[in-house]
């Protein structure tokens, strides 16, 4: 429909070409009745407007106490925030988010190829522009509660019709004409429109912001498990190292046991086969390592690791302590939980905005310049123009395109709620699942250690039999070789101990923080709805 528009200069008019006889014209003869009319007029229209009965979303977010943790508050929204780096430390303060989570391993060449990827990695440089993008929407909608000008310089030459509205000696002349002029206009947020949609744009610049905070979170935690799966193949190699050596001594030992008629060739091509066996596994595992350092290089932006790594670099890790139970709480500040929320938010300012849409638009405009026929009169006395008058808009039979407006809006803020809900539950099963994994290990090493030293005794023993002349050398280089299975197990066993940390403070959404906190998640008890 055409809106409808009700200025000053069009009342007086129509007002003068009625009847005075008229009931209706009599009373707007009388400047309070008139008022009186317009407010009525107005309300009667407004209420005809404003239908959107009915419609309301049906999707309810998760109550926190639910799930036994307690409500964390979004970050304050700062609504002209900078965009970039500043926005999303800013943001990440708010939220207790922990930047440099990988730190709690206390290795610094582990420290410096996350900060290298973080530096360096395109995917964090795209998550920056999608913030300056949503700061500038942020912009612009706060320049709605400005006034707006608009500033216009016309110079035409024109032939005017003989025939047209212009009289002589204009019409069917040939004429210069010239226009400067400023408009101005002012539209009152009355109903929360203008509020409604920067409200939105903040809702999707904050959650930009936390976007960013997660792919930070994300490639940090790609770094850190890339880092630790390499070490924990240098630390089998250099197991393997060992283990053939002392095949090696075995071998020597075996051929001199053959050579003296004391064994036949099949005990020593026994040994002969397993110190191949040994190799192809050394060099498979280096073939491991050396893909592990290409995936580190390409996370951290180069073409080549140029980072020395020790074997025993594993051995300097330190992992924190297994606890039984974890504050639940973290989880709101997990930066993709964080997003969730604010495209929640968003989602119902854009429907509150879609609400104000079935109200009338009050607008006040202004336009001051010069006019002249002749571009040389443009500066001459008299041709200054000037107008200044309000507008009234009203959607009177757009209630069905409205509605179904309103509809679509409702229907994105349920699946917003509902994307919210998923991840929420997500994360509280993500988090009990590395709980468990982690006591299960724990378990699992207990049980090893006792294996180990089980054999570690039997090595000893064995050594003591060797010197006392009971046993031969091939006894004891056996019972260390019954060993190595062990201590291959132990760094396995620690390899995935330090693995599931990394998983379990990415869950977390970095660290552990604050334990002043009331939830708390266990593998003991099952927390995962």
């Amino acid at each position: 429909m055409t809106p409808l528009f009700f200025t000053p200069s069009t009342v007086p008019r129509a007002r003068a070409a009625q009847p005075t006889t008229n009931p209706v014209f009599a009373a707007l003869s009388s400047p309070r009745q008139a008022a009186r009319l317009a407010l009525l007029c107005a309300s009667v229209l407004l209420s005809a407007c404003a239908d959107f009965s009915g419609i309301a979303p049906m999707a309810r977010a998760l109550l926190p106490e639910s799930l036994g943790l307690r409500a964390v508050p979004l970050p304050v929204a700062a609504s002209h925030a900078p965009a970039g780096g500043a926005s999303a430390a800013a943001a990440s303060k708010e939220n207790n988010f922990d930047q440099n989570w990988w730190r709690s391993f206390q290795d610094p060449r582990l420290d410096a190829l996350v900060i290298q990827a973080l530096e360096n990695h395109p995917s964090l440089k795209a998550a920056q522009t999608r913030i300056a993008r949503a700061q500038a929407v942020i912009q612009a909608q706060g320049a709605n509660d400005k006034v707006q000008s608009l500033a216009s310089l016309d110079a035409t030459q024109q032939r005017f019709s003989a025939v047209g509205m212009y009289p002589p000696p204009l019409a069917g002349g040939v004429y210069q004409t010239a226009n400067v002029q400023m408009n101005l206009s002012y539209e009152w947020d009355l109903f929360g429109k203008n509020r409604a949609a920067l409200d939105t744009a903040i809702g999707a610049s904050q959650a930009a912001i936390a976007d960013a905070q997660q792919a930070r979170l994300l490639l940090s935690t790609q770094v850190t498990r890339t880092y630790l799966g390499m070490v924990r193949l240098q630390a089998q190699r250099a197991l393997q190292q060992q283990y053939l050596a002392q095949r090696v001594q075995a071998n020597a030992i075996g051929k001199a046991r053959k050579d003296a008629g004391l064994d036949s060739d099949y005990e020593f091509l026994t040994v002969t086969t397993s110190m191949a066996e040994i190799r192809q596994q050394i060099e498979a595992l280096g073939e491991q390592i050396a893909l592990a350092r290409n995936a580190l290089a390409a996370l951290t932006g180069k073409a080549r690791l140029d980072l020395e790594v020790p074997d025993d670099a594993m051995a300097a890790l330190r992992a924190s302590p297994v606890q039984d139970s974890v504050p639940l709480d973290l989880l709101g500040r997990r930066p993709d939980i964080v997003a969730a929320r604010w495209r929640v938010e968003a989602a119902s300012a854009d429907m509150a905005y879609a609400k104000t849409l079935f109200y009338p638009n009050i607008n006040l405009t202004a336009f001051v310049g010069l006019n002249s026929v002749g571009w040389g009169n443009i500066t001459h006395a008299g041709s200054e123009q000037w107008g200044l008058g309000p507008a009234l808009r009203l959607p009177v039979f757009e209630t069905g395109r409205l509605r179904a407006n309103l509809h679509g809006k409702s229907a994105d803020l349920d699946g917003a709620i509902e994307s919210y809900n998923a991840m929420v539950l997500e994360a509280v099963r993500d988090v009990s699942e590395q709980l468990s994994s982690l006591q299960g290990i724990a378990k699992q090493q207990r049980e090893q250690q006792l294996a180990q030293a089980n054999a570690q005794a039997l090595l000893q023993i064995a050594e003591q039999r060797f010197v006392a002349g009971l046993v031969t050398r091939s006894a004891v280089l056996n019972a260390q070789s019954a060993v190595v299975p062990h201590q291959r197990q132990a760094i396995e066993l620690q390899a995935r101990a330090l693995d599931v940390q990394a998983q379990l403070l990415r869950a977390l959404g970095g660290g552990y923080g604050s334990t002043n906190t009331v939830g708390t998640a266990s593998a003991a008890s099952n927390t995962t709805p």
